[in-house]
């Protein structure tokens, strides 16, 4: 039991670790794309820069709530740690949400509007 403990906190750390990696290397690969669409001044670089970096903060943040249920699922399974789980869970989904809403313009669960074209 000692060692499903062990190879827990590993994966956990590991996942905590590649989205260090990902957020480190999606904010090159985005900051070098915009500074070449703003070198060749097209129209959008800067939404489309802040569109990319908060869609990678989503991902993070999806990825740091599955290394805290490996981290909790591992440790002794009390109401404490369940509790701190939930409420880590809670403030990471209303974050997710809140980046959803600032690079979308509307909430996650609405369906976009599409203009109909006038015959």
């Amino acid at each position: 039991m000692e060692i499903l403990k062990q190879f827990s906190e590993w994966a956990a750390a590991a996942v905590e670790f590649s989205t260090v990696v990902l957020l480190c290397v999606a904010l090159v690969y985005a900051t070098f794309g915009f500074v070449i669409r703003v070198g060749r001044s097209e129209p959008g670089a800067y939404l489309r820069y802040r569109k990319n970096l908060g869609k990678t903060l989503i991902l993070s943040l999806e990825f740091l709530v599955a290394a805290d249920i490996i981290r909790t699922v591992a440790m002794d399974q009390t109401l404490g740690n369940v509790t701190i789980l939930g409420i880590l869970v809670l403030i990471r989904t209303f974050l997710s949400w809140s980046l959803a809403v600032e690079i979308e313009g509307r909430l996650p669960w609405k369906k976009e509007t599409q203009e109909t074209p006038e015959a």
